[in-house]
């Protein structure tokens, strides 16, 4: 069990070796909201390889449960890049529609759009951002 443990890849958590500097352990970095917390464990003061890993994975995951992010392997974005703030939906004004993007659970990408014209400015965002909600959670079930 320990050994497959070691050999896993783990989200969230990476391997450093630097002989150089006599450093060996498991980094975690859980970022939520555009805000990263991180924390290194040594082999050295947790008493080994595999006891330091278990550390890390205990501390990402209580770290993850205490910002009140859901526990997955799956990668989850959560700082959108576009103007209308909404992760995977965005607008575009040349032609009058928000646009919406996802990653199903195969990784497959999908996209549709709603007409700003047919529904108006608000009921578009609105229907946008309810398709983009249904997309993500469908993804996440599997």
């Amino acid at each position: 069990m320990g050994k497959k443990l070691l050999l896993e890849k783990h989200k969230d958590i990476a391997r450093i070796d630097q002989e150089e500097k006599r450093t060996h352990g498991w980094y975690v970095r859980v970022r939520y909201f555009g805000k990263t917390h991180s924390k290194f464990f040594s082999d050295g003061k947790c008493g080994g390889r595999y006891s330091s890993l278990l550390s890390a994975l205990a501390w990402r995951d209580e770290t993850e449960a205490k910002l009140g992010k859901r526990r997955t392997d799956k990668h989850i974005v959560t700082v959108s890049n576009t103007r209308t703030g909404v992760v995977g939906v965005r607008l575009n004004d040349k032609l009058n529609r928000y646009e919406i993007s996802w990653v199903d659970a195969l990784g497959k990408q999908g996209k549709t759009s709603v007409s700003i014209t047919r529904h108006g400015r608000e009921k578009a965002f609105e229907m946008a951002c309810a398709i983009r909600s249904f997309k993500e959670a469908e993804r996440l079930a599997n």
